[in-house]
C-alpha cells in the first residue's frame, strides 16, 4: 500500500499521517449519557430538535456556554448513525455495523435526552410540542431535523425492496441489499438514478455506480455490464473541475450517463425500472435492470413544512452566513433541513457548527454576529476500492481546496482519508463539538507552502 506520506512531504505529511494512524485505531465509544434518568423539565436554555451530525454536535457545544443541565436534545431514535460510509457498506468495503452507535452513547454527558419526536413548532410562543403531549420552551432553539426520505413517491416503492435486484444506500434498511445485488449481479443492465428533488450528499447516487463498476471489474462481471446512470440533473456534478474529472471517468470506463431522467415507477416483481423525461412532459421509458439502486425523493421533515420557521418550499428560513433564523431571532438552523443554498453533507454540518457557535456566543451577549459562513461543503466522491477525488467548494460553486495538491485527481490517500480518518473525526471531534470542518488544515498547509 502506497504510504500516505508519499503524498506531500515535511511537516504537513506528518500530521496528516499521525492523524491517519489515529482514524485507524481501535476508538471506544463516547462517554455513555448520564442525563436520560432525570425527569426532563418543561423548559431549557438551548434545546436542540434532531440527535442527528448537526443536533449532537451543536449540544455539546452548547454544553460548554451554558452548562449541560441547560441543554436538552429532542430525538426519537435509538441508535445514530455516521451515514457518510454506507457508500462503502452498499459496495461490500465496510459492515455496517461499524456504523451506528447506541444514540445514548453519542449525547453529551448531563444534557437531557427527551426521547420523543417533534409534533409542532411554535416559535411565536417559544415552544415545541412532543408525540407524547408534552410542550417545551426554550430561551434559544436549534433545530437540527435532517430530511426526509420519500421513498415512497416512487409507485412501486418501499415494497419493491422485497423483491431481490434492488437496494437503496440512503437507508439503513435497504444498503446492504445493495451489496447483495452487487454479489447476485450475472448480466445486464445496472442502473443508478438521482431524483428530481433536493438530496444530501448530492455525490452518493454517482459514488454507488463506480465502486461498481470496479466490482464487476474484479470479478469478470464487467463485459456483461450495462452501467446505467440516470439523473434528473443537466450535469453529472455542479462544480466544473471536478465534473471535467469525472467525465473523463465516465468516458474511460465506457459508464452510460442520461440526463433529466427521473425515476417514477419501480416493477420489482418484473425488474423493470419506469422513467420519465424532464424535457418532455409525459413521455416515459421502461427499463429492465439486472441491478438497480434507488436514490429517493427527498423533502424537509413533515414537521417542518408548515411550521412558521419554514420558508416557501419547507425548509428553515436561515441567513446564510450566520445560520439565524430570518423572522425569529433566538431559533437557528444546521444541516439538511435548512434551505442554505450549499450541498447537504456532513461536512458542511461540521463547518457550520463552527459558525453557529459562534453566532449563538455573540447574541447571547447582545451582539451582532460576525463569522460568516461560506458555504464550504465537501464530497469525497469515491471512485473505486482506493480511489477519492475530493470535492471541496462553497456558495459559488468554486473550489475551496484543503490540500495542496490538485484534489480533481483520483488518490489513494483521499479514499484513506474518507474511509478511516473521517469516520474517527466523526465520533471522536465532531459530535463531541472539537471539529469545525477543515479550515485550520487548509491555513497549515497553505502558510507552509508560502
Amino acid at each position: 500500500m502506497v504510504p500516505l506520506v508519499a503524498v506531500v512531504s515535511g511537516p504537513r505529511a506528518q500530521l496528516f499521517a499521525c492523524l491517519l494512524r489515529l482514524g485507524t485505531q481501535q476508538v471506544g465509544p463516547l462517554q455513555l449519557h448520564t442525563g436520560a434518568s432525570h425527569a426532563a423539565r418543561n423548559h431549557y436554555e438551548v434545546l436542540v430538535l434532531g440527535g442527528g451530525s448537526g443536533g449532537i454536535t451543536m449540544a455539546a457545544r452548547m454544553k460548554r456556554k451554558v452548562g449541560a443541565e441547560n441543554v436538552a436534545i429532542v430525538e426519537p431514535s435509538e441508535r445514530h448513525f455516521y451515514q457518510p460510509i454506507w457508500t462503502l457498506v452498499g459496495a461490500g468495503a465496510k459492515q455496517l455495523s461499524s456504523s451506528g452507535r447506541p444514540t445514548a452513547s453519542v449525547i453529551p454527558s448531563g444534557v437531557e435526552w427527551i426521547k420523543a419526536r417533534v409534533t409542532e413548532l411554535d416559535p411565536d410562543k417559544n415552544c415545541i410540542h412532543t408525540d407524547d403531549d408534552e410542550k417545551i420552551s426554550y430561551r434559544y432553539l436549534i433545530i437540527a431535523l435532517g430530511i426526509q426520505l420519500d421513498y415512497e413517491k416512487i409507485k412501486g416503492l418501499p415494497e419493491g425492496f422485497a423483491h431481490p435486484k434492488i437496494g437503496s444506500n440512503y437507508s439503513v434498511k435497504t444498503v446492504e441489499k445493495t451489496w447483495k445485488a452487487l454479489q447476485d449481479f450475472k448480466e445486464g443492465n445496472a442502473i443508478f438514478t438521482f431524483p428530481n428533488t433536493p438530496v444530501k450528499c448530492a455525490g452518493a447516487p454517482q459514488k454507488i455506480m463506480y465502486l461498481s463498476e470496479a466490482y464487476f471489474r474484479k470479478t469478470g462481471k464487467r463485459s456483461k455490464a450495462n452501467i446505467i446512470f440516470n439523473t434528473s440533473l443537466g450535469a453529472i456534478f455542479g462544480v466544473k473541475k471536478y465534473a471535467d474529472a469525472l467525465q473523463e471517468i465516465i468516458q474511460e470506463r465506457n459508464l452510460t450517463v442520461n440526463y433529466k431522467k427521473n425515476l417514477t415507477e419501480v416493477r420489482a416483481d418484473k425488474q423493470e425500472a419506469v422513467f420519465e423525461n424532464l424535457d418532455k412532459p409525459g413521455e416515459t421509458q421502461v427499463i429492465s435492470y439486472e441491478m438497480l439502486h434507488v436514490t429517493p425523493p427527498m423533502s424537509p421533515p413533515d414537521v417542518l413544512k408548515t411550521s412558521p420557521v419554514a420558508d416557501a418550499a419547507g425548509w428553515v428560513d436561515v441567513d446564510k452566513e450566520t445560520l439565524q433564523h430570518r423572522r425569529y431571532p433566538n431559533v437557528f438552523g444546521i444541516g439538511d433541513c435548512t434551505n442554505l443554498p450549499t450541498s447537504k453533507t456532513a461536512a458542511a454540518v461540521a463547518a457550520q457548527s463552527g459558525i453557529l457557535d459562534r453566532t449563538i456566543s455573540v447574541i447571547m451577549k447582545n451582539q451582532t454576529p460576525t463569522k460568516k459562513y461560506d458555504g464550504y461543503t465537501s464530497c469525497p466522491l469515491v471512485t473505486g476500492y482506493n480511489r477519492v477525488i475530493l470535492a471541496e467548494f462553497d456558495y459559488k460553486a468554486e473550489p475551496l481546496e484543503t490540500f495542496p495538491f490538485d484534489q480533481s485527481k483520483e488518490r489513494l490517500s483521499m479514499y484513506l482519508m474518507k474511509a478511516d480518518l473521517m469516520p474517527f473525526l466523526y465520533w471522536n471531534m465532531m459530535l463531541r463539538g472539537y471539529w469545525g470542518g477543515p479550515a485550520f488544515l487548509r491555513k497549515l498547509f497553505h502558510l507552509g507552502m508560502s
